[in-house]
């Protein structure tokens, strides 16, 4: 009837708030579906049916002239992949509950332990729909090489961290603001469509063109990950420094902003917003 709590310290804290940080990153990848391998192979199909979507799209409009020499399929995957890793982890932890959420009332929950299992649960099923799909195409089509398969892993965890620090923006913004923050969540989502730049390569474009693009670190990363997959691709017209620095300075603002509004959260925003 009665429970004494007990204070944690050291290494059992460290344990019980990974032990959270499990529990809620499954919660996270469950949370379309009840079943937590429905919602992976859901995913998996989206992606083949957006690899399938383009390369119907390249073929009948005549486009793969402007590919990378090498194969086709690799270079639609090389955009689709980390376009898809980028909007979702952005997507899920912009939704993954701010201070005026319910679950914060509970003492074990808090914001860091929230945007963490987001993060890692959206991370979890992009990886795992990245092997099968690859490995189905390696096996069923063709044998596919990646020149540096490390350089390119690298990209696709940086897209991730990225659709993280862009995700911690909207979050903070979403108490003050909920609609217009759902608004630049999907204007954002559908920008990237063409602006990550996955339909065409940086090295194509002319100096106009490219200052429309160049903006946007989806598109640097993008751009930079054909180079590490392609032997016979260098991008010239962009850069990994400047993702990176993109990531940090969004990182801040989000832990900034997430910080002010904690300060000044109100549960009742939720009955008068």
């Amino acid at each position: 009837m009665f429970r004494v709590n007990r204070r944690r310290f050291g290494l059992a804290s460290a344990f019980a708030t990974l032990a959270l940080i499990y529990h809620c990153a499954v919660q996270s990848v469950r949370r379309g579906n009840r079943n937590a391998l429905v919602a992976i192979l859901v995913n998996i199909l989206q992606t083949i049916f957006l690899v399938c979507a383009f390369y119907l799209m390249f073929y009948l409009l005549g486009m793969r002239a402007n590919s990378i020499r090498g194969n086709f399929v690799v270079y639609l995957m090389s955009g689709i992949f980390l376009y898809m890793t980028h909007v979702k982890t952005m997507s899920a932890v912009a939704r993954s509950g701010g201070p005026t959420s319910p679950m914060m009332k509970h003492a074990p929950m808090n914001n860091v332990i929230s945007i963490a299992s987001s993060a890692l649960g959206s991370l979890y099923t992009q990886l795992l729909s990245l092997i099968v799909v690859l490995s189905l195409y390696h096996l069923a089509v063709e044998h596919i090489y990646v020149d540096n398969p490390i350089g390119a892993l690298g990209m696709f965890l940086l897209s991730w961290l990225t659709g993280v620090a862009v995700g911690m923006v909207f979050l903070a913004i979403t108490p003050w603001s909920p609609g217009a923050a759902t608004l630049l969540t999907s204007i954002y989502m559908r920008a990237n469509m063409i602006a990550s730049g996955k339909m065409f390569v940086a090295n194509s474009l002319g100096y106009a063109m490219l200052k429309m693009f160049d903006w946007n670190p989806l598109f640097h990363i993008i751009d930079q990950a054909r180079g590490f997959a392609f032997i016979n691709y260098y991008p010239h017209n962009s850069s990994v420094s400047y993702p990176v620095y993109v990531t940090i300075v969004l990182i801040m603002v989000g832990l900034l902003g997430e910080y002010f509004t904690r300060q000044r959260a109100s549960i009742s925003w939720n009955a008068t917003r």
